[in-house]
């Protein structure tokens, strides 16, 4: 009987102790300037340590994101790869960067990719690492690094409010293992990997915003989620990349058709799935004549859609043809859509997205 007693007491103490840390850790997380759940004003910034380590400038001020906050950014997105030779968008790249976010007071997108490169509907290509696994192992390794990604952001005392697990999979991830196409693949596969995923991240942030993430914010796939949903995928939140501008990857449409298909797809997603929708990615030509325009209807058009989360520019702070280490073995051009002037300040388009209001 006594030894039940101590048992329990013993038990009730690290209770008590769990709970006292937790209650301490939680005093540590970083302030953010605009409420959880409020309409996200943001940019992809995950390029913005290699810039600076290129010497990039911007403008009068050294600091990009402190530039943009002052602006009234409020949100940052950043990618994370397991491990991409040159360093830059691994695990300590984006915690550098996610902590100079959460001190500026800015709400935190993570963006994980789960491969050593940009994934994207034409590239989920397996790690390096996880080449030879099975997909037991390859569950639990898209478990352990949802952990530690998650993890390593939690010891610094930063809260991420949304995670991506995967970058634009209508075509699954982690190929060929969980690659799906509209008719046929492999969806259990899939629909597990982001289930593990899901779980992993939530063990980590309870309540941290778990989004699915896919592209061509235009197109209407129904049967996308239907078939995640029948196999047991499991998210919060909608993510859609949208690019008005790119009428060759668009099926020749105009700017104005690509927003008004955009519009009605996110009401639709909204309604059918009853969960909100982030536009996770945006970008217009640089300094296009019409990139304000293209950018201030798209703006009009989501800020008025009950359950649109918010917006985020993908690597607006690109300009004077800057390029990152991996385009130049590869043969890539700079990126092109960038949202600063040839001297380094926010263009039109930029304010245009930071007016935005919800």
């Amino acid at each position: 009987m006594k030894n039940g007693i101590n048992r329990a007491l013993a038990a009730k103490k690290k209770r008590f102790i769990l709970a006292l840390a937790a209650i301490t850790l939680t005093a540590c997380y970083y302030k953010t300037d605009s409420p959880r759940g409020s309409w996200a004003k943001g940019a992809d910034l995950s390029w913005l340590s290699e810039m600076e380590h290129d010497g990039v400038t911007f403008g009068q001020n050294d600091d990009c994101m402190e530039l943009l906050r002052g602006m009234g950014m409020n949100a940052v997105r950043l990618r994370v790869w397991v491990n991409h030779s040159t360093g830059w968008s691994n695990k300590e790249d984006m915690l550098y960067l996610a902590k100079r976010a959460a001190k500026a007071g800015q709400r935190i997108m993570i963006d994980i990719h789960y491969s050593d490169f940009f994934a994207d509907p034409n590239h989920q290509t397996i790690p390096a690492a996880w080449q030879q696994y099975d997909y037991p192992t390859m569950l639990e390794a898209v478990r352990e690094h949802t952990l530690d990604v998650l993890h390593a952001l939690k010891e610094e005392g930063i809260r991420p409010e949304w995670v991506q697990i995967g970058n634009e999979t209508p075509n699954g991830m982690l190929w060929p293992m969980g690659q799906v196409d509209k008719t046929q693949g492999h969806w259990a596969e899939y629909a597990g990997f982001t289930t593990m995923g899901y779980k992993a991240a939530k063990e980590v942030f309870p309540d941290i915003t778990v989004i699915v993430h896919v592209d061509n914010a235009y197109e209407r796939r129904d049967w996308f989620w239907e078939s995640m949903k029948a196999h047991g995928g499991q998210w919060d939140m909608i993510g859609l990349s949208h690019y008005p501008m790119m009428s060759a990857w668009n099926g020749g449409k105009t700017w104005q058709q690509m927003n008004e298909l955009a519009e009605e797809n996110i009401k639709r997603l909204i309604h059918d799935w009853h969960c909100p929708v982030m536009i996770a990615e945006v970008g217009t030509f640089a300094n296009h004549p019409e990139s304000e325009i293209v950018m201030a209807d798209f703006i009009d058009r989501i800020t008025a859609i009950d359950s649109c989360a918010g917006i985020f520019y993908w690597e607006p702070q690109v300009h004077g043809g800057w390029r990152p280490a991996e385009y130049i073995p590869l043969g890539w051009g700079s990126y092109d859509m960038g949202a600063f002037t040839p001297d380094g300040q926010p263009s039109k388009v930029m304010e245009v997205l930071i007016a935005s209001f919800k």
